[in-house]
């Protein structure tokens, strides 16, 4: 006969998929009130210099050392640990159109010595969009290319980069953000193709990534017609077609959790 699980065990449960942000370079009060919580994600805030952000990552792992640490590093204009002068790496359009695997490899890894030095988990990159709008006002140069299979190429170099320094790359954004002109942070984009369209064009990438081991991926929040009216960020279909294409949510998210020196060979 089933049994009806405790409150406590649905609140682990729900913990178990969260990934907040807090305010400040210190442990935040209320993380104790949120056990089996998944991660936390550091932003400018937190990470006002390489210091700080390695002292305020030891200690969440002393305390929680189950915790996934996540950061949003890009290189180029999206970075949180050199947010108030720019990210030393250049942005990965540039390294598109150099269009060196083994440079943006060696970017990746470059970006991942730092991370790991950092006490960083998880990178939410590289970007897999493709940049097939000029009008983008969120995408722009945080793509590597206007066509799938460099972006493809690229993203995997980046991602493998980052691996073999032991940190977890997590790609974005599914299925696709660069053929929208509208910003997702302010109002909800439509992504109005064919489902024939997008395989053929925007979840190129993503499939190459999932065949490549990338640990995690992020939704886009944004509509997709061809899947139905829900923004794809809670939409059921986009989870379908991930477990279609072999992405395992739980495999992988342990992957992430013991992201060091276990990612790497991984991805070979």
């Amino acid at each position: 006969m089933a049994t009806t699980p405790s409150q406590e065990a649905w609140e682990h449960l729900v913990n178990g998929v969260l990934l907040p942000g807090f305010s400040g370079t210190k442990l935040p009060r209320w993380l104790p009130d949120f056990p089996g919580l998944a991660g936390l994600v550091l932003f400018g805030q937190n990470t006002p210099d390489l210091t700080t952000t390695r002292a305020l990552t030891a200690a969440l792992h002393t305390r929680a050392p189950e915790l996934v640490l996540a950061i949003d590093e890009e290189g180029g204009d999206v970075t949180r640990l050199q947010a108030a002068t720019g990210s030393d790496l250049p942005s990965v359009r540039a390294l598109g159109v150099v269009d060196d695997v083994d440079l943006t490899h060696l970017a990746g890894r470059l970006l991942g010595a730092v991370l790991r030095i950092c006490g960083i988990d998880l990178d939410l990159a590289p970007v897999l969009d493709i940049a097939s709008e000029p009008a983008n006002p969120v995408i722009g140069l945080r793509s590597f290319a206007d066509t799938p299979q460099a972006v493809a190429r690229h993203a995997v170099a980046f991602a493998e980069g980052l691996a073999t320094e032991g940190v977890a790359a997590c790609g974005k954004h599914v299925p696709g953000h660069g053929d929208t002109a509208v910003d997702s942070h302010l109002a909800l984009p439509v992504l109005d193709l064919s489902l024939e369209e997008l395989e053929a064009r925007e979840l190129v990438p993503f499939a190459s990534a999932i065949n490549a081991g990338i640990p995690a991926l992020m939704t886009g929040h944004l509509v997709l017609p061809a899947w139905g009216r829900a923004p794809v960020s809670i939409n059921p279909r986009a989870h379908e077609w991930l477990r279609d294409r072999g992405f395992a949510w739980r495999r992988r998210h342990r992957r992430a959790r013991h992201a060091c020196g276990e990612c790497g060979p991984r991805y070979r």
